[in-house]
């Protein structure tokens, strides 16, 4: 039996055999994809009190992060194209998380900063986000974590 076969055995799909899976088990994607859900049905609970999205945090994470970062840097960090993100800029903006500056080296850029705000509603996104974190990486070793982020490093740097 190959490691796919064990994987596919051991995966405890809540399928209660009504359903021929067929090869679906097999599949690297389809397990990602599982994996994916369960992951993003935690997050958007954890952070429901603080009405924010994945990309909401990571925006905000990353201006935290990088003083003055523009919205073109953002936009291709998070792989999303300059429209969305100026949407999203424009939201967190609306909420007072942010603000925009004119750059003084480049004047059709615009800098981004947070706020007190922002400020505040990062430290309790991140908060929120490690009390996330913190379930499930309770289901590995920390050996088995390193060997899952570095395998799963390997499958978004090559796309």
């Amino acid at each position: 039996m190959s490691d796919i076969d064990l994987l596919a055995a051991e995966s405890g799909l809540a399928n209660d055999g009504k359903l021929d899976l067929d090869g679906l088990p097999n599949l690297l994607g389809f397990h990602l994809r599982l994996a994916h859900v369960a992951v993003y049905r935690d997050f958007t609970s954890a952070l429901a009190g603080l009405d924010l999205t994945q990309k909401q945090c990571a925006t905000l994470q990353l201006i935290g992060a990088n003083k003055g970062v523009s919205q073109v840097d953002l936009a291709a960090t998070l792989g999303t194209d300059r429209a969305t993100m100026m949407a999203m800029i424009d939201r967190l903006e609306q909420r007072g998380f942010l603000i925009r500056r004119r750059s003084t080296e480049d004047r059709r850029r615009q800098e981004l900063y947070l706020t007190e705000d922002g400020e505040k509603m990062l430290a309790a996104a991140k908060q929120a986000i490690d009390e996330h974190e913190r379930g499930f990486k309770a289901r590995f070793t920390a050996a088995e974590l390193k060997t899952l982020v570095a395998a799963l490093s390997r499958i978004h740097k090559q796309v």
